[in-house]
Formats: structure tokens, sequence, C-alpha cells
């Protein structure tokens, strides 16, 4: 199924480009947040694309929960999808939004790929225990293992959320030996923790379940984890599919205070 989750990935990611290079109309939901047509126009894609590769096995979408209602989810598995995050990023203008859909079973991600479109990269994390990234931007494909690193002596590099860094985020940062503090929208963090160029990626902001779980998804296949701040596994399908505060970590050895 990783082929297509990837195909579904990149074709959405196209149709996000070609909308962001003309006129688009912007809307605000019930939560005072934006969405864009290329939002829709990216869902549409996906839930195309999973309806016909995986027939029966329940789809739970930012856009469609939005506009239908949440479902109860049946069973231990289903999909979680946000066809756009970092909506704000995007109608900025700026390359850190990202196209997210991940298989989970039993409250975990055991299939994730986040396409950063404007990149020409795709992330995807299998089983828990096998992650890569595939570029096509060059002259040919490359599709690479990555995974975290230890935590470096020198002080971790921490990713923030650019719209919602609060004041109990950065509190809790203040706990650490920091060397270098990034600002990046969207599940992209979770990425680059993943990939190795960040160790550490708090949030005590709300979000939703489809927000989270394709990058914890990746971000765990390349060894990596994401706890609730208590240390307790951060687990899906929740009343609601709202998330709690979580700090994600390349290094599952870091210490994690109790704030």
């Amino acid at each position: 199924m990783l082929p297509q989750l990837i195909r579904a990935t990149r074709l959405a990611g196209q149709q996000i480009m070609d909308i962001q290079k003309r006129s688009y109309k912007v809307s605000i939901k019930a939560d005072s947040s934006p969405v864009t047509e290329a939002d829709q126009a990216a869902e549409d894609i996906i839930l195309e694309i999973l309806e016909r590769v995986a027939p029966g096995v329940p789809l739970v979408a930012e856009e469609q929960s939005e506009r239908d209602g949440l479902i109860a989810v049946p069973g231990d598995l289903f999909f979680l999808i946000d066809p756009l995050d970092g909506t704000k990023s995007f109608i900025k203008g700026d390359d850190s939004y990202t196209v997210n859909i991940a298989l989970i079973h039993k409250q975990k991600p055991i299939l994730a790929v986040v396409g950063v479109p404007a990149m020409g990269a795709i992330y995807w994390g299998l089983n828990l225990e096998k992650a890569g990234k595939i570029t096509w931007r060059g002259p040919e494909e490359i599709n690479r293992s990555i995974s975290t690193r230890k935590a470096p002596a020198s002080g971790l590099t921490v990713v923030a959320s650019v719209s919602h860094l609060d004041a109990k985020t950065e509190a809790y940062i203040k706990h650490f030996n920091v060397a270098d503090h990034q600002a990046v929208g969207s599940s992209l963090k979770f990425c680059l923790l993943a990939e190795a160029k960040a160790d550490l990626y708090p949030r005590f902001g709300p979000t939703r379940e489809w927000d989270t779980a394709a990058g914890q998804g990746v971000l765990m296949a390349a060894g990596g984890q994401v706890y609730h701040p208590d240390n307790s596994s951060f687990l899906y399908n929740k009343k609601g599919f709202l998330n709690g505060p979580f700090v994600a970590v390349g290094d599952p050895s870091i210490a994690l205070p109790n704030p």
C-alpha cells in the first residue's frame, strides 16, 4: 500500500501547488482557522485513491470531518488524513506546508506518508521500524533511508510551531540545553527530527489527530518517539480525535521533565 499512499501524496501536492499559482478563495472555519480550496481539492484526490486501494477501511479526514461531522471508528484500523497541514504557511507563500496520510492500527500509526510539495520531498514510515525520504526535484528521483540522531552533547536543536508557540511551550523548552531554536510550520517538524536535523519538538497547544499521526509515524519509524509530557505513550482514536500536549524526540533517551 505504501506506493499508493506516496502516489496520492504526490498528486495532492501537485494540485496544491497548481492552486497556489493562481487566485484562490480563503474561508474561515468554525475554529477560526483558515481553509482554502487547495485543502479540499487535495483531500478529494487522497480520498478517491484510498477508497480504491483500501475499500472498507474508515477514512477520517480533516475537511470531511469539518463538513460532515466526526465519525465513530469501528474496529482498530483506520486512516487519518490532513490534506494540507500548515494552511497559514501556504497562504503566506511559505514552503513548509505538508500533505499527511497515516494508517492507524491499535491506536498507533503503522504506515505514514508526509509530503512537502514545495520542497519536492516525501517522507515515509513503515511499521514503526523503517523510514525514508524521497526527493524528486533533481535529475532523478532519490529514495534513501533516514534515521534520527543521538542528542548532541553541545545542545539540542528545537523546532516549534510558527503560528502556535505559546508560553507553556516556551517555558518547557527552557528545561533543556538548547543550541538552536527553529520556527517551522506544519508536520515538517516531525520529519526534521526523523532526518536527524533536529532533536526536540514540544507542543502544548491543542491539535487534532490528523495533524500529528503521519508525522509521528515517520518519526517513530526513524527511531524517535512521541510522548505525553508525563512520558506516557501518545496514542490515537481518542474522543473527538483531539490531542493533548505532546513532546516529540529524535533520541528517546532524552530525559523529559514533568512540567
